[in-house]
């Protein structure tokens, strides 16, 4: 199975005492461990697997685990008074934070116990948060670090669903780089990627948090809107038309402004259709965006 992960924990306390296992029912309780923790590469469903396999042996009410600081934590059962916490890691780096708790002292038995079954854990936890970084770097653009093509294909047919399902608008909006190889021509595709990542930055900045944003390709970006109608959606396009507009990046001591056009298709609350038609509305409406002059939004509305 590989070098043992590194363990640490809180000084460990005395307690009432409880029947320790048996060397025969560790190992058996560690080789149960070991299949159920073959079920699922999802970070999630592993350690509540987990959880499940120790609270009969250890007598753990509560678990948690903390990945990174930047994300939430990880939590299972209810936190008690009483609790002992390990740092997991491997040869290859550190892997997280995970907390046990109860309402009574844990006993050195019980938190030898734990480590050995935590010896279980550490590696398939290991391989699922990468089978899971992996998984989320596939679906975003390396350059932007918006959702890629792939992310929004998938996100346009759930997005899609939900909203007939529950009967609610929702619209897409088509954003188009206005005069992009003029850009790349004149001042140089690394300028021109510059340019792309201060627009998918401003239009992350302006769209709410139940937007998706998206680089459909080149220098198109699509933005999903929940929930929105053709009147939000003419707003939310319009601030960011506007922002996008005061951006002025420096090149070899000239000023670059650029500007997009935008074009917004939406959906009724009670029309059903195919997602084709939606990206093709708000398409439509982005090339009338581009023959009107640029620098403006058009929207498109279902009509039948």
């Amino acid at each position: 199975m590989g070098s043992q992960p590194k363990l640490s924990t809180e000084p460990r306390t005395h307690a009432l005492p409880k029947q320790p296992l048996a060397p025969i029912e560790k190992l058996e309780a560690r080789i149960r461990l070991l299949h159920a923790l073959q079920i699922s590469q999802q970070p999630d469903q592993l350690l509540q697997n987990f959880f499940k396999h120790i609270q009969p042996l250890v007598g753990v009410t509560g678990m948690r685990f903390k990945f990174h600081e930047q994300e939430p934590d990880t939590r299972f059962g209810k936190d008690a008074l009483h609790h002992c916490d390990y740092r997991l890691t491997t040869d290859e780096g550190y892997l997280g934070e995970i907390f046990f708790s109860r309402s009574k002292r844990f006993l050195e038995e019980e938190l030898a116990t734990l480590e050995l079954l935590l010896g279980a854990l550490v590696y398939p936890l290991r391989n699922a948060l990468s089978y899971q970084t992996a998984i989320r770097l596939s679906l975003l653009d390396p350059l932007t670090g918006l959702g890629n093509r792939a992310a929004l294909d998938s996100a346009l047919y759930r997005e899609l669903q939900l909203a007939e399902r529950h009967q609610h608008e929702l619209s897409l909006l088509m954003i188009d780089l206005d005069h992009f190889k003029q850009i790349n021509d004149v001042y140089g595709h690394v300028c021109g990627d510059e340019v792309l990542k201060a627009v998918a930055k401003t239009i992350q900045e302006v769209c709410r948090d139940s937007d998706i944003s998206f680089r459909f390709g080149g220098e198109e970006f699509v933005v999903l809107l929940r929930k929105t109608g053709t009147i939000g959606a003419r707003i939310i396009a319009e601030r960011i038309r506007e922002q996008i507009a005061k951006l002025i990046l420096s090149q070899t001591g000239e000023a670059i402004r650029p500007t997009v056009s935008i074009g917004i298709g939406t959906r009724a609350a009670d029309k059903r259709e195919h997602i084709r038609d939606l990206f093709e509305r708000a398409d439509k409406a982005l090339y009338r965006a581009k023959t009107q002059g640029r620098n403006c939004t058009i929207d498109c509305v279902m009509t039948k």
